[in-house]
């Protein structure tokens, strides 16, 4: 399963490096953290710790794998490569409900991502979310996502 063909995100934003398995309600994905990774020269120089906000991105980056391959409006039409102001964009990030961090992820860690679908309901849909690096928890999150027109993500001048 090619990551680029269910998200629009691109290197140096896709933070999602492998799914290891998807059903209908659920998706489990990976990502290890390379030392050269952009976020680590600036977070901290010192000692490089994966920030908090990139790790509800990671859970989000895989709940919109799920909504793309599940629940995908379009089906076969969905094109990643040609963006339409007309179509929708899946998966916008519309509230974090609860978010707990635990510990740090950092360079050479190989992390764990696991969405669980809770509830969807038309064009919205609520998640749980954990990531592990190992058998260790280090953060938890409630989310939802929702489906809007495209349109709605381009500046207006």
């Amino acid at each position: 399963m090619k990551i680029e063909d269910y998200l629009y995100h691109r290197a140096p934003y896709l933070l999602i490096e492998k799914v290891e398995s998807i059903s209908h309600k659920q998706i489990t994905t990976s990502k290890e953290l390379r030392e050269d990774e952009f976020y680590f020269k600036g977070h901290f120089p010192s000692a490089p710790v994966l920030p908090g906000a990139l790790m509800q991105e990671m859970t989000t980056q895989t709940a919109g794998i799920l909504i793309a391959k599940e629940y995908n409006p379009l089906g076969k039409d969905y094109d990643t490569n040609n963006f339409d102001p007309k179509r929708p964009a899946l998966g916008v990030l519309s509230r974090v409900k609860d978010a707990r961090y635990k510990s740090f992820a950092r360079p050479g860690d190989l992390l764990h991502i696991q969405v669980d679908l809770i509830e969807s309901l038309d064009n919205y849909f609520e998640f749980k979310a954990k990531i592990l690096c190992g058998d260790k928890l280090i953060m938890s999150n409630h989310f939802i996502l929702s489906n809007i027109l495209s349109q709605e993500l381009i500046a207006s001048s």
